[in-house]
């Protein structure tokens, strides 16, 4: 039978239920109605340590319940961030997935610990202390075996990377508000053809030209606060009509703001505008609860503007050199489409196309 070592190897001691002269108990769950007595017996150690021999049903009940959140020192708590970012990458995973017969019907979606400790070649007390949030001490290449067995993106791969093992940051780093160069600012003025932006952490927009205010609407007339794409995407109604996808653009948001999450968990700032999102939209909540991770990188994105209607901009990423955490957004429209004919039009309307742009206040 199976056994549970209680010293916190398994399971943290804040799991189990001590009433003096009683066996430890498991608390109540979605899968358990009322609080169960373990049926044990125990082995005495050196160590003063002892095992208990447990039903393997029971065994089943504690491996699948999740870690509770938490949060901790205003920022967010890395170690509930790397339970649950794990938790919910093996329950997206189904047995035929990666080669495992299935045995029927199962308590909760997704492999169990067992099976993905087994594709990734680690012990499932090893895996399980991973999972709960125990990652300081695990190496490079026991992550890259079990990304591998959770069939990691490279972005998720990245993002569990920081989160298991995270370099250290000054406090004063943290805070530090950006600054854009003054000859990325006025590189962004000569472009007048082109919307383009310089987006930092936090999805804060922090430079852009006049193409992009014709586009996007006039970030100038924003408090500095609101020039945050999370923000204007899930608490401004002009956004879901200037998208047409909003749906992915807002889980894209989202993506990049887990990425930025798990480079920085001790970011207050961050933590502030999660829990001010999560409060006032819904959407917000159900998105950041799937931990699902993006990096900023290309695409295309479809929109309807109040002036030209509809037009089809691919976008493209551009990394900053001299900051990793600064990145030059551009859109532009295939030549010789009527996508490229509407943006050839904003650019004439010029202050006019700036105060009709989504962003742009209600008058």
């Amino acid at each position: 039978m199976p056994w549970v070592l209680l010293a916190g190897v398994v399971r943290p001691a804040a799991f189990w239920t001590f009433r003096p002269g009683t066996l430890p108990t498991v608390p109540e769950s979605r899968s358990l109605t009322q609080t169960t007595v373990l049926r044990t017996h125990s082995v005495r150690t050196t160590g003063g340590v002892r095992l208990l021999c447990v039903r393997p049903a029971i065994l089943e009940s504690m491996d699948e319940k999740p870690e509770p959140a938490q949060t901790a020192g205003g920022g967010l708590d890395r170690r509930a961030e790397l339970s649950e970012f794990l938790r919910t990458r093996r329950a997206r995973l189904k047995p035929e997935d990666v080669g495992l017969p299935d045995f029927g019907r199962r308590r909760v979606p997704g492999l169990r610990r067992e099976e993905l400790a087994q594709l990734a070649g680690v012990s499932v007390a090893y895996y399980t202390r991973l999972e709960q949030g125990n990652g300081h001490n695990v190496s490079a290449e026991v992550l890259d075996a079990i990304a591998r067995a959770l069939r990691l993106s490279d972005a998720e791969h990245a993002h569990l990377t920081h989160l298991a093992k995270p370099k250290q940051h000054k406090k004063k780093t943290v805070a530090r508000s950006q600054q854009v160069r003054p000859a990325l600012r006025h590189l962004l003025d000569s472009i007048d053809s082109v919307p383009a932006y310089v987006v930092g952490r936090r999805s804060h927009v922090l430079a852009w030209n006049r193409m992009a205010a014709a586009l996007f609407g006039d970030w100038a007339e924003l408090p500095a606060q609101e020039r945050n794409w999370a923000r204007m995407v899930f608490l401004r109604p002009a956004y879901r009509e200037l998208f047409v996808e909003w749906e992915q653009k807002a889980a894209d948001i989202v993506g990049y703001l887990r990425m930025d999450a798990g480079c920085h968990p001790d970011d207050p700032q961050l933590s502030a505008l999660v829990g001010e999102l999560s409060v006032k939209s819904e959407e917000f909540r159900r998105l950041w609860a799937a931990h699902d991770v993006k990096e900023k990188s290309y695409g295309v994105k479809r929109m309807r503007h109040p002036l030209v209607g509809d037009l089809t901009l691919s976008f493209e990423t551009f990394r900053l050199v001299d900051d990793a955490e600064q990145s030059l957004i551009t859109y532009h429209a295939e030549p010789g489409t009527a996508s490229a004919e509407a943006l050839r039009l904003l650019a004439s309307w010029g202050a006019d196309a700036t105060r009709a742009g989504a962003g742009s206040p209600a008058p």
